[in-house]
């Protein structure tokens, strides 16, 4: 991990350990239901103040914590459109096997690259420590899975070049 990703990553695991006290608590509006309350947002009262840790205007992370439940969006860092498409390509592919990953969402906060939602269940199911780790590991994976693609595609399109090139030279 690079040391300036260090501090932005130890802010996210803090805030996220204190934000995961969840209990299980059932809806005001209907009887017998237990929605997310980050979801529904039927009682404002329920809901909590959002907090956004940024590492600069291109990487952030918008944490809403809730009585039962938390949504997490991630702001992947993009610096060109290289970066801008394959994040999209990734955050897609991602999403479309949201099942798998039981705690992320189908659709992302708009202006954000892809969100989680921790409910009560999730926290009681699985330890809250390795859910917070797994989001942690996920931000850093990601980072170093879209470098490692725009180096790829760098090398795969100079290797065309010289190809296209040696036939003309």
């Amino acid at each position: 991990m690079a040391n300036t990703l260090r501090p932005y990553l130890a802010a996210v695991r803090s805030t996220l350990t204190a934000a995961m006290t969840l209990e299980n608590f059932a809806s005001q509006v209907v009887e017998r239901h237990n929605k997310p309350e980050v979801e529904a947002a039927e009682s404002i009262e329920m809901l909590l103040n959002p907090l956004v840790i940024s590492r600069n205007e291109n990487e952030r992370v918008l944490i809403e914590p809730s009585i039962n439940s938390i949504r997490l969006s991630i702001k992947i860092k993009q610096a060109d459109d290289i970066e801008r498409i394959l994040c999209h390509m990734f955050t897609r592919f991602m999403t479309a096997r949201a099942e798998s990953f039981i705690v992320l969402r189908r659709k992302p906060v708009k202006g954000y690259d892809i969100s989680f939602l921790v409910t009560n269940f999730h926290s009681e199911t699985m330890l809250k420590h390795k859910l917070v780790d797994f989001i942690i590991q996920f931000m850093e994976d990601v980072d170093k899975e879209i470098s490692e693609m725009k180096l790829s595609l760098n090398a795969r399109a100079r290797i065309v070049a010289e190809s296209y090139l040696i036939t003309f030279g």
